[in-house]
């Protein structure tokens, strides 16, 4: 008969074997599956696949990539320390945040040894809670032992966000102009002012296809029109339409520069933004990971001379693909409703935090109270 020791062993080393089956299979995690008391059949067993794909566009492929990443770290946490990650326990993952804040001192990996922002540790929890949902449990993020342990993080050890740099009018045009007039420089070109006028987010910029449904990854398309371009784009919160107007010339408009790339790259369907041969001189079909954005703005910050006061380390620090949004938000001498609209905002509280020193001491309420 088995001792107590050993079936907890045995139940560990099941729990264990269940996650990593999950990291292996993710179609095993998705939670979509016949009903027990339904018996299989092609039709039904397409269905099931054709459920998971639909759960699995629920989220977007970086939010899943994170999150599967979040629930590996977890339970690789629960395993060097001899815990079950199943059933979502809140005590467990009470002191597994506490040990994201204030890291084991002896471990073997450097990086497990940092501390992690407060950020990363509620991304954390909603990484483990939808990880949990998808497998049947629900972690209660508001029971004591997670609620009040997260409150003394923040109390703690909270800074206030770390903001990327705005990109401002004069700089996307000194960024444009080191780029050359290849079909690569081309493209570029129409990333940086389309992202900039549009406000868009890299992944957003990289998603869009030429029409709609050209193809099943696309996340939106574009219509040129007289007055402009019009963008539809499918965003977390639905669909939603950017309209971005021609400029006052050739040299810094957008939807100008979107012809171009389009007229030359021939580029009449699917992706709108691909993949380059080496001499620059060939549109491929591969569309452009968002990781190039970030890599491009970098590139082009240091090219144009861009905060030329600091080491090249800290100005590639400074600037990323959101650097563009927070650009328009703080260019643009506009309504604050409209800028809200054109971001995709829900709040103007959110807009707020992209409108970089924008509205600083603009209105003196020390004198209008008098003083």
């Amino acid at each position: 008969m088995a001792s107590a020791d050993e079936k907890s062993t045995s139940s560990n080393s099941g729990a264990f074997r269940i996650a990593q089956d999950d990291e292996i299979d993710q179609e095993k995690s998705d939670g979509i599956a016949l009903p027990a008391h339904v018996a299989g059949s092609g039709a039904l067993d397409r269905l099931v696949d054709t459920a998971r794909d639909y759960a699995r566009q629920a989220t977007s492929e970086n939010t899943n990539k994170a999150y599967k990443k979040d629930w590996a770290h977890f339970s690789s946490w629960c395993r060097r320390r001899g815990a079950d990650p199943l059933p979502p326990s809140p005590e467990l993952v009470g002191l597994y945040i506490a040990n994201c804040a204030a890291p084991d001192t002896k471990t073997p990996s450097q990086s497990a040894s940092r501390p992690l922002s407060v950020s990363t540790i509620e991304r954390r929890l909603s990484g483990l809670a939808w990880q949990y949902q998808q497998r049947g449990f629900t972690l209660d993020r508001k029971n004591r032992h997670i609620a009040t342990v997260l409150a003394g993080i923040k109390r703690k050890h909270a800074r206030p966000p770390v903001q990327k740099e705005a990109i401002l009018r004069d700089d996307i045009l000194a960024m444009i102009a080191t780029l050359p007039y290849d079909l690569r420089g081309l493209r570029d070109r129409s990333i940086l002012l389309l992202g900039f006028a549009g406000g868009l987010r890299r992944s957003e910029i990289v998603s869009l296809d030429h029409g709609k449904d050209d193809t099943p990854d696309s996340g939106g398309w574009i219509k040129i029109m007289d007055e402009g371009a019009l963008i539809t784009l499918n965003a977390k919160t639905g669909w939603r339409e950017v309209e971005i107007g021609r400029g006052s010339s050739d040299q810094t408009c957008p939807v100008h520069a979107l012809e171009q790339w389009l007229h030359f790259a021939k580029i009449d369907f699917g992706p709108v933004f691909v993949r380059t041969s080496r001499d620059g001189k060939k549109a491929l079909e591969a569309r452009l990971s968002d990781k190039h954005v970030a890599r491009l703005i970098k590139q082009t910050v240091l090219d144009a001379g861009i905060r030329s006061d600091l080491p090249e380390k800290d100005r590639m620090a400074l600037f990323s693909g959101h650097s563009l949004r927070a650009g328009l938000a703080s260019s643009a001498e506009v309504d604050e409703r409209y800028v809200q609209k054109h971001l995709g905002h829900a709040s103007a509280e959110m807009t707020r935090r992209y409108q970089r020193r924008r509205d600083r001491f603009r209105i003196n309420l020390t004198k209008a109270a008098g003083l």
